[in-house]
């Protein structure tokens, strides 16, 4: 009886310890985003004279509105945001319908294409190959550079023709019977019950897409056409990157570690928000009720 007593008692103990470590662990992880968002909303004069800011007295927005006053950041967000809604969409089309033929075993040369795709994961033909084939598709300095290379994932199509092959080949069957084709059976069938493994995969392909940097250093040469990630990436580099169309003299007094933290946020919040929205499909079952016996 003593012993299981102590035992318990130490269970305790080690509980108490494990969350006091856990809490400052997460502490330390999450101090560097609120130093982020802290610098980002405080006062010029605050920002030059603190060396480690970490409760500012005055609150502004002038980095923000500086920020969105310029030509160049809304652009390089426009270009974003392009890239991660038609991007996601057009990744989430070619991967679905990929894998829902994948999936059907009366698909001639089936095994084949599963070899092919296969090969796509273990072996990358590398940056020179790649840019070859881009710019024989006169695609350089094309926004359409950083998508259509990228367009769907080897790996993706694998999982997701998995989760197909868990779907009830009565359905299917049954939804054929009744005149539908196969392009209906994927749209009107197969797509419905996928909703969790869309939702999945889609955040996958938006966080890609959102994050695009390297492909657009190789693949666009005009500032016009640069994501996001490519003017932070500048801005953090070079505290005198120009970014243009400010006119008030206000806002060009705004420090230049103020506009980096706001544009740090501005480019992470978005993703941020998603979030969310999609966790609670990532593990619910997508068949639950589906058929019934």
């Amino acid at each position: 009886m003593k012993s299981s007593l102590m035992a318990t008692q130490g269970e305790r103990w080690f509980s108490r310890v494990n969350a006091l470590v856990l809490i400052l662990v997460a502490l330390l992880c999450l101090f560097p985003f609120y130093y982020v968002f802290v610098v980002s909303f405080a006062s010029p004069a605050e920002v030059r004279q603190s060396v480690l800011l970490l409760f500012p007295k005055q609150w502004t927005a002038d980095a923000y509105r500086y920020l969105f006053s310029t030509s160049a950041f809304p652009r390089a967000t426009g270009v974003s945001l392009f890239l991660a809604i038609v991007g996601t969409a057009c990744s989430l089309f070619i991967t679905s319908m990929l894998s829902y033929g994948l999936s059907r075993k009366r698909l001639k040369g089936r095994r084949v294409l599963l070899l092919m795709i296969l090969l796509t994961t273990l072996f990358n033909p590398g940056i020179i190959p790649g840019y070859l084939v881009v710019r024989d598709l006169g695609m350089i300095n094309s926004v359409w550079s950083l998508i259509v290379p990228v367009l769907t994932s080897g790996w993706y199509v694998l999982l997701m023709k998995g989760f197909f092959d868990s779907i009830p080949a009565a359905l299917e069957e049954a939804a054929l019977i009744d005149g539908c084709n196969d392009f209906g059976v994927w749209y009107r069938i197969v797509l419905p019950l996928s909703l969790s493994s869309l939702a999945a995969f889609g955040l996958f392909y938006a966080v890609a897409y959102w994050n695009t940097f390297f492909t657009a250093v190789l693949y666009i040469n005009e500032p016009e056409k640069w994501p996001l990630q490519i003017l932070l990436q500048n801005m953090l580099i070079d505290s005198s990157t120009a970014l243009g169309g400010v006119t008030d003299s206000a806002l060009q007094d705004v420090p230049s570690q103020s506009k980096k933290m706001a544009a740090i946020i501005v480019s992470t919040v978005p993703i941020l928000l998603v979030y969310p929205f999609l966790q609670k499909h990532f593990a619910k079952g997508a068949m639950v009720g589906s058929v019934k016996e």
